[in-house]
């Protein structure tokens, strides 16, 4: 397919109204990033995410009453994937508290008392998270396993042995809100079919680490360009992608929650889009960059500023069928991906536009700028 080929477009005189531009969305960015914030996740701040599916369509109004009766604090709700059955929930507890746990254990109890004497039974262990009964024989201790799991609870013998007596219950943040759900709404059924729980030191480690390969992966980028090119080629590499990282961060802060459905926490999937749009910016960067390294070996006469924007349009039909086709692909994620998918593809559709834009108004036009000002002449 040969499509935008033999163009002859002057990008380089527009790059001081491009850099502008810039400068006023990223300007915009920052604002929007100290009054509105970035919505962590409970990857990064810690807490507790759960997801239940109902047998039938619930309105989610009806679901949000339910679990501020449940006293969980903040939470957070929304539909789970493309049907309005799965409902995730997500509270920043993370714990029981001894009332909560207290009263959840009377109900385990009472699914026991249903099946057997409570002559025959008794709490052997408790810890914050757990309690241990032990039962008259391992054929009762065997029944009330499976009569609690059957039930809905995290339920399991405590050995697999012959003779083992004791069965053990975990008790968490998904029971108090089956519990609630339970008694809200008694005539549907549903089922807990996802819990994770985040610790906060997990959640600064997260941190540390996300910031970590960020910085990490802009230094080895910076180090690779510079060592396979020139110093200035490196330095406008990665001016391109703070530049990128910066919009995009810009746009995720002030886009979060602005329309209905559109949640863009800073998420696990979140950093691996700007990961991501990283790696995919760097490559289009470099595409340009090789152009105009072969094109300074066979148009030796020819000034430095037609030289780049010669290289840029020799590459143009390129750019745009793969960023192009990129953009189609995520497009169809964000729209279609469902609310898993929709902070990476929402971040990464931004990252795709600014990292093809900033390939020819940033880090090529950076290059001209500065072997301009350092009156260097750049030879391979």
């Amino acid at each position: 397919m040969r499509l935008f080929e033999n163009l002859n477009i002057d990008f380089l005189s527009k790059r001081k109204f491009f850099y502008a531009v810039s400068g006023i969305i990223i300007s915009l960015g920052i604002v929007s990033i100290v009054i509105k914030g970035l919505d962590l996740g409970i990857d990064f701040k810690g807490g507790s995410e759960v997801v239940v599916a109902f047998d039938k369509p619930v309105a989610i109004s009806d679901v949000r009453d339910a679990t501020d009766r449940m006293g969980l604090g903040s939470v957070e709700l929304k539909t789970f994937g493309a049907t309005t059955e799965n409902i995730l929930v997500r509270t920043e507890l993370q714990d029981l508290d001894e009332v909560q746990f207290e009263n959840i254990k009377k109900n385990i109890e009472s699914v026991i008392a249903q099946s057997v004497s409570d002559t025959l039974f008794s709490m052997k262990e408790k810890t914050s998270s757990t309690v241990v009964y032990t039962f008259d024989t391992p054929e009762n201790a065997v029944l009330i396993a499976d009569k609690l799991f059957l039930s809905g609870f995290q339920a399991g013998l405590v050995s697999k042995e012959q003779d083992n007596l004791d069965v053990i219950v975990r008790l968490g943040i998904a029971d108090l809100i089956k519990e609630g759900l339970r008694t809200e709404f008694s005539g549907l059924k549903f089922d807990v079919i996802k819990e994770d729980k985040v610790g906060p030191k997990i959640g600064e480690e997260l941190k540390r680490d996300a910031i970590i390969a960020i910085v990490l992966a802009l230094v080895v980028i910076l180090v690779y360009i510079g060592f396979r090119f020139k110093f200035a080629f490196g330095l406008g590499a990665v001016l391109a992608l703070f530049h990128d990282v910066l919009i995009t961060l810009g746009f995720v802060s002030f886009f979060n929650g602005l329309f209905p459905g559109l949640n863009l926490e800073i998420t696990q999937s979140v950093i691996a889009a700007f990961l991501t749009l990283v790696g995919f910016s760097v490559n289009d960067t470099v595409v340009i960059f090789d152009r105009i390294r072969e094109n300074l070996k066979v148009h030796k006469t020819m000034d430095f500023f037609s030289l780049i924007n010669f290289s840029i349009n020799r590459t143009l039909s390129r750019t745009i069928l793969t960023s192009g086709t990129v953009l189609i692909v995520t497009t169809v994620l964000l729209l279609l991906g469902g609310e898993v998918n929709k902070g990476f593809a929402f971040t990464f559709f931004v990252g795709i536009i600014t990292g093809t834009y900033s390939s020819i108004y940033v880090a090529s036009a950076f290059v001209h700028d500065w072997t301009t000002r350092s009156k260097k002449k750049i030879q391979f």
